[in-house]
């Protein structure tokens, strides 16, 4: 049986980067809740290769969700030669957190339509994060925000930071950057016979999202990221403002982000990780 209609809309990456990531889509209902945890990294990586799968077969789909279950469905008109597709998850299997209300409750289910490839490249930035939560909000119309754990901290001053990746790129072309939630960075780099590293400590962190504490967290642990020296030195050498802001956040093994205020201009930078 085909589901009930739901309300359409696309799904947008974010167009920035803090101590979040975000991906959007069209939700249903200002009434609804909806808010999920995810914790343990095999239920991420099992989570986010049935979405890789689900964009696969279906560009669009219908995201059902009830108080045991997540289906994505596929219903297309089988007079036209469509096809149908049902994935149905049980939510207990996957998410350490789980809490959802509906229309009411004797129609206590929440159905969104979203373009599949979207939430899969969503998803795809939480691999090796901590923590993924999934939530209802509105943000100008209901929409489904999918946050990422980071490690975000303030840089030094730059013109020192350029000075000193000007050195190690003459000695190697990849870079090692470092960071944790207690104010330290490292910048590392490590060839066959030498292995220097230069340390920044009590840069400070800023704020995290008013869900997250320190509490459930080491705040030692490094996140880390390895990169192309050419390409940290090109975005340091090219700054010709003095930002009164700058901020560095890494997703662990995947990219690292520089965000650098200036007024009313805001620079946003993101160099990959190398495989």
């Amino acid at each position: 049986m085909c589901a009930p209609p739901c309300f359409r809309a696309g799904i947008l990456r974010a167009r920035h980067l803090s101590v979040t990531t975000e991906a959007v889509a069209a939700a249903a209902g200002g009434a609804m809740k909806f808010r999920a945890k995810i914790v343990d990294g095999a239920c991420l990586n099992h989570f986010t290769r049935i979405s890789n799968m689900i964009a696969k077969l279906a560009k669009t789909c219908t995201l059902r969700i009830s108080p045991d279950k997540l289906n994505f469905i596929l219903c297309d008109k089988l007079a036209n030669g469509g096809v149908s597709m049902w994935c149905e998850l049980e939510q207990e299997n996957f998410f350490n957190e789980f809490q959802m209300e509906g229309v009411s409750a004797e129609n206590n289910e929440i159905y969104l339509e979203l373009t599949s490839e979207n939430l899969s490249r969503a998803l795809k930035t939480a691999q090796n994060a901590r923590a993924l939560k999934i939530k209802l909000t509105n943000k100008h119309f209901p929409c489904l925000t999918v946050s990422v754990e980071l490690v975000s901290i303030y840089l030094p001053v730059l013109k020192t930071m350029k000075s000193v990746v000007e050195k190690m790129k003459n000695i190697s072309n990849h870079l090692v950057i470092e960071a944790n939630l207690d104010g330290e960075l490292n910048l590392k780099i490590e060839t066959e016979l030498v292995c220097v590293t230069t340390h920044f400590k009590d840069l400070g962190n800023p704020p995290l999202a008013s869900e997250s504490t320190h509490q459930d967290r080491n705040v030692e642990h490094m996140a880390e990221v390895h990169v192309d020296i050419r390409k940290l030195l090109q975005f340091l050498a090219g700054q010709q403002v003095n930002p009164t802001k700058a901020l560095c956040n890494i997703v662990n093994n995947k990219m690292v982000h520089f965000d650098l205020l200036h007024e009313d201009v805001s620079l946003q930078y993101f160099i990959p990780a190398l495989s």
